[in-house]
């Protein structure tokens, strides 16, 4: 089965603690009764590791937006060395910004190179709160200093960016699926999008 990557690798920020409004309780009732392979599949669009998407989905009726993410969490930080692995091939390498100059292209593409040569999976890394000219220099930076790692300070590091980026990718699919968009089957996922961005 081919993997179905994801665009980018800018993670939606954190819901704010104002999480408990109608709307955002709405989109979270609606997750609690997708039925259970569907939320499975939007889970692991999430984080592409089996382990932890029946771990969430299995664990439902959340009681609010914020268990739901303590509960990603937690399970993101008992990911084995093999679903660790699982979870980082159908990872896809960071997207540089629009109107990125060419060197940066010809810098990252050297290091990313290098980077899967030392450690065999793509390079991953959380834009949480980066604006799109930060996030280039923010990319640069990581790569270089990660390459410095031994492959288990590495697979540390990794496996945190991941359970960074499924926490915001989670809170996009809450945010926004149910606005007409679509799962990679073509199907609405199910999850009701009534979370306001903030």
């Amino acid at each position: 089965m081919t993997p179905t990557h994801l665009p980018g690798r800018v993670a939606i920020p954190s819901l704010p603690e104002q999480t408990r409004t109608p709307r955002s309780q709405y989109a979270l009732e609606s997750f609690n009764a997708t039925p259970v392979d569907e939320v499975r599949q939007t889970l692991l669009a999430c984080l592409h590791s089996a382990r932890w998407a029946d771990r969430i989905a299995d664990h439902r009726p959340y009681p609010d937006a914020e268990s739901l993410l303590a509960a990603s969490d937690e399970a993101a930080y008992d990911l084995t060395p093999a679903d660790l692995a699982q979870a980082l091939a159908w990872e896809t390498l960071p997207a540089l910004p629009e109107g990125a100059y060419s060197a940066a292209h010809t810098a990252l593409s050297a290091a990313y190179a290098a980077y899967e040569a030392k450690f065999g999976h793509a390079f991953i890394i959380c834009l949480d709160g980066l604006s799109h000219t930060e996030a280039l220099d923010h990319v640069l930076a990581g790569i270089r200093s990660r390459l410095a790692n031994d492959p288990e300070e590495e697979r540390v590091v990794a496996a945190e960016e991941l359970r960074r980026l499924a926490r915001g990718r989670l809170v996009n699919a809450l945010r926004g699926a149910g606005n007409g968009a679509t799962s990679h089957h073509g199907a609405a996922s199910g999850i009701d999008p009534h979370i306001p961005p903030h």
